[in-house]
């Protein structure tokens, strides 16, 4: 099973179970997933999944090290 797969599994998990703030994450996931493979015109593998997500928490992580 890909990522792409479970994490679309995981927003169905979170829709059933009124989860808002893990459907709001998941889609965020998801649409960043989506930009990217719209800006370079490709289908996004579990490999480049492990990188933007990657990439997302070095970003969250450096925002509350800001605001601290």
């Amino acid at each position: 099973m890909s990522l792409l797969t479970t994490l679309k599994d995981a927003q169905k998990d979170a829709m059933r179970a009124k989860d808002k703030d893990r459907l709001g994450t998941i889609r965020l996931i998801q649409a960043d997933i989506k930009r990217i493979e719209i800006d370079e015109r490709i289908e996004v593998d579990d490999a480049r999944l492990l990188q933007i997500l990657d990439k997302m928490c070095k970003q969250r992580r450096d925002s509350i090290e800001q605001f601290r």
